[in-house]
């Protein structure tokens, strides 16, 4: 999911390949940086906080989830300990 997460945050940028990587190296000017555009920027707004709030639910029910194990867990400790 963190693939996910990370190209979801920072869609402006495009990532790049190991050759132009290795070009940008000597690359003084910035011609080789290229960004994902948008038609308007209400548009790249949009989709940028979309974007970020499907991360924070993302996140959420990942917390969620895992505290709901932890209690689980914690339920089943105490019922063996109780029979023991």
């Amino acid at each position: 999911m963190n693939d996910i997460r990370n190209s979801l945050t920072f869609r402006l940028f495009a990532l790049p390949s190991f050759t132009e990587g290795m070009a940008r190296i000597f690359d003084f000017n910035g011609f080789l940086q290229v960004y994902n555009v948008s038609r308007t920027p209400e548009d790249a707004d949009f989709e940028a906080i979309s974007n970020d709030w499907r991360v924070t639910g993302w996140d959420i029910k990942q917390a969620m989830d895992e505290y709901g194990q932890k209690e689980k867990e914690e339920q089943e400790d105490k019922e063996s300990a109780k029979t023991k």
